[in-house]
Order: C-alpha cells, then sequence, then structure tokens
C-alpha cells in the first residue's frame, strides 16, 4: 500500500508539470544542438535527501516536498509549482553533514523543487518536516545536455557521459557533480520526455 501511494503521488505533483510552468530564469551563453551553456539566475529551492537507488528516491523524494508546496503538512497558501524537478547525487560521510559525490546504488540522493520567481527566505513557509530545506542557490553557469526517454540509471549514465564529452570538447572546466533535471509527467511517451543533465562550469564570458 505505501509503494501504491509513493507512486500516485508524484503522478498528482507531476500533472502540474506541463507547459507553461515557470522555468528557472537563465541567459543562453552558447548552443548546439542538445548541448548549452546557461547562466542562471539566484533561486531558492525546497529539497529532501533520500537514501536508495536514483530510480526509486526519485518517486520517494515528491512526498514530503509535494506536502510542503501543496500545503498539507503546514499552514499557509500553496505554493505554486515549477519545473522541473532535479536529482542531484548525495551521501553522508560518518552520519553528519551531506557533502556531493558521484553516487551509486544504495547511496542518498537530493530530490528538489524550485521555488517560484521573486521568492525569498523570507516570504516562503518554513518547512514543517525536518526532511525539507529550503536553499538558496547563487548565481550559475551551468552546461547542459537536453536527452529522452525514461531516465533509468542507465538513460542517466550516458547522458552524462555524452554531457562530458561535450563540456571536454568545448574547453570548459566542470566543477562538482551532476544534476538531472526532469519536466514530464511520467505517463508521457519515453521518446517525448524532456530531460536534462547538467553540471557547473566556469563562465564563458
Amino acid at each position: 500500500m505505501r509503494f501504491l501511494l509513493l507512486l500516485g503521488l508524484p503522478l498528482l505533483v507531476a500533472a502540474c508539470v506541463t507547459e507553461g510552468v515557470e522555468e528557472p530564469s537563465f541567459a543562453l551563453r552558447l548552443s548546439d544542438g542538445n548541448f548549452e551553456v546557461r547562466e542562471y539566475a539566484p533561486t531558492i529551492v525546497a529539497e529532501t535527501t533520500v537514501q536508495g537507488d536514483a530510480w526509486g528516491t526519485r518517486f520517494e523524494g515528491f512526498g514530503p516536498l509535494a506536502d510542503y508546496i501543496f500545503a498539507k503538512d503546514r499552514a499557509g497558501e500553496k505554493i505554486a509549482m515549477t519545473a522541473p524537478v532535479t536529482q542531484a547525487p548525495r551521501e553522508k560521510i560518518a552520519m553528519t553533514a551531506p557533502v556531493t559525490q558521484q553516487a551509486g546504488k544504495g547511496d542518498a540522493w537530493t530530490i528538489a523543487f524550485t521555488m517560484p520567481a521573486g521568492s525569498t527566505m523570507q516570504s516562503l513557509p518554513p518547512p514543517a518536516s525536518p526532511d525539507v530545506k529550503l536553499i538558496e542557490q547563487p548565481s550559475r553557469t551551468m552546461a547542459v545536455y537536453r536527452f529522452t526517454g525514461l531516465a533509468a540509471d542507465s538513460d542517466m549514465a550516458s547522458a552524462q557521459r555524452v554531457l562530458m564529452e561535450k563540456v571536454a570538447s568545448a574547453g570548459l572546466k566542470p566543477s562538482g557533480e551532476p544534476v538531472f533535471a526532469f519536466y514530464d509527467p511520467p505517463w508521457t511517451p519515453a521518446f517525448f520526455r524532456r530531460n536534462e543533465v547538467m553540471i557547473e562550469v566556469g563562465s564563458t564570458r
């Protein structure tokens, strides 16, 4: 039963992720087919970290984030849904503070929703759950590769390899670990899905 609830919840959340939904603001610095370099404006994200494999944590992480967005576990108004939903590898070291690193099966993944433009740490309602945190992200220059498919582990690994090849070919220096972004409801046919993998790089200016 718990599995069915976890599976059904992301369907409700993803129903909001359609065309016309707000996406983070960025300036396009380079475009070459499915490869782009974007300079993102500062944002605030609501994030939660879930232990497990990439596929399972993507679904499980929706629960506490949806409760926050839709005011299920707190007082106040709902927060407008945005796109994409992001997923990044994260692992706890010595049972304390998490640090970002390449994740494999059984590691932790951070799932995040971007807050609407104009949001501030003061204007956003505090999460009721200790599993949800609001994080300020500074402006970043990101190399991005767009791909289709179900975004299973093999799809993600393949897209990451292509991204790193294109980053190297463009003479850019990557920093940190890749972030995966998903834009479509799970019932969208695999070949129509918009997925992205991105990594921070030095400015192209």
